[in-house]
């Protein structure tokens, strides 16, 4: 059975979810670690032996009328503004693609067989879990297939952060392996192969 990272924040609880992803909500004060392209896992409450893996693809701050208030009357100053950050519980969004699930330990690059549930934890995964996760790179095609965010920036941030959680001497051959895979994958559409290629640019 997987066990969830003890070391990892948690960096929200699910609002909503289905399949092929899930929302999690937080406070404006805690949006410290979650980025764009961040892989994180949650564990389905009713069924611990699936952790869902999946990546941020967007972070939204909702609307607030004391915002709207404070625009319109001209009275912004930094006290006001770190007043309202620190204080006011502001509620943030962070959107995230399933991209696979690990259950009695073993990796599979597909979408997860049932979606968490409402409230359950969404942690950052560790080093570990993310090399683990890109041994195989089974789950780039998931990732291009994605109607979420803009495709390409979120795969080439995806990229660098499974590069960035492996030792420095191993990053450049990581990025060239999935360089090499992607070339395969599109084949059919090299402008786009090109873009993404130009933003994992190892050098």
């Amino acid at each position: 059975m997987v066990q969830q990272s003890t070391t990892q924040p948690v960096i929200g609880n699910v609002l909503r979810a289905s399949t092929v992803g899930f929302v999690c909500g937080t406070r404006s004060q805690e949006i410290v670690h979650p980025s764009f392209g961040a892989f994180v896992r949650t564990r389905h409450s009713q069924m611990s032996d699936i952790d869902v893996i999946g990546l941020i693809h967007g972070i939204s701050i909702d609307d607030d009328p004391l915002v709207r208030q404070i625009i319109l009357a001209n009275n912004l100053n930094n006290g006001v503004a770190r007043d309202q950050r620190e204080n006011r519980m502001v509620p943030v969004e962070i959107g995230v693609v399933n991209i696979g699930f690990i259950q009695y330990d073993r990796v599979y690059h597909n979408l997860p067989p049932r979606p968490p549930l409402s409230l359950d934890p969404v942690q950052l995964c560790d080093e570990d879990t993310i090399v683990r996760f890109t041994e195989r790179l089974d789950f780039l095609r998931l990732v291009l297939n994605t109607p979420e965010g803009p495709t390409e920036q979120l795969l080439a941030s995806e990229l660098l952060h499974a590069a960035d959680a492996r030792p420095e001497d191993q990053r450049r051959a990581f990025l060239v392996a999935a360089g090499r895979q992607l070339a395969g994958t599109l084949s059919h559409d090299l402008p786009r192969l090109q873009h993404v290629l130009r933003l994992i640019n190892p050098s």
